[in-house]
């Protein structure tokens, strides 16, 4: 099937376009995601609060799935594969795989001409059923799931005793007054 066009959002006179606003916002949500990932006890990456939770290892690794599944949209077309790709064997090498997958959409986004954002992937909407979606909406979709997941992280962190760093605001552990 052959790609679908929306029109892609225009920027007023004056502000960022939709690719520099995404830009903008990804920089700032990687480094927060960073700082919890680094505050995750890696002795700790098997912790999983429930039989039908992930483990920490596989909560943080989504973070560069997501990363991965945006790249390829960005490229186009989007073939998601078989299943969940399993992560390495420790948190550490999820988190170079975590920069290095942001590094690679930094870069791939920087490349892609503004009418890519405009055109449409399919991508599953419910229980058997895929939909359209812009790529800026997809690319957006993808980072608002990886803010979720690391929500997710920032709970299973103050779970096995580690410091919850600041996210949007203070924490217990890290008080701004």
């Amino acid at each position: 099937m052959a790609p679908t066009t929306v029109t892609p959002p225009v920027s007023a006179p004056g502000l960022p376009s939709a690719k520099q606003q995404f830009t903008d916002v990804y920089l700032k949500e990687h480094q927060t995601t960073l700082k919890v990932l680094r505050a995750y006890p890696a002795d700790r990456a098997d912790y999983q609060p429930h039989p039908r939770s992930n483990t920490a290892l596989k909560l943080a690794w989504t973070f560069v799935v997501e990363n991965n599944i945006a790249l390829a949209a960005l490229r186009g077309p989007l073939n998601l594969g078989r299943g969940f790709p399993p992560p390495p064997a420790t948190l550490s090498e999820v988190i170079a795989a975590y920069e290095s997958s942001a590094r690679e959409l930094l870069n791939t986004l920087a490349e892609t001409p503004d009418s890519r954002f405009g055109e449409t992937i399919q991508f599953p909407v419910g229980p058997q059923a895929i939909g359209d979606y812009a790529v800026i909406e997809f690319i957006w979709f993808m980072l608002m799931d990886s803010i979720h997941h690391r929500g997710q992280l920032s709970v299973y962190l103050r779970c096995v005793g580690g410091k919850v760093p600041s996210i949007y605001g203070p924490t217990a552990d890290e008080p701004w007054f």
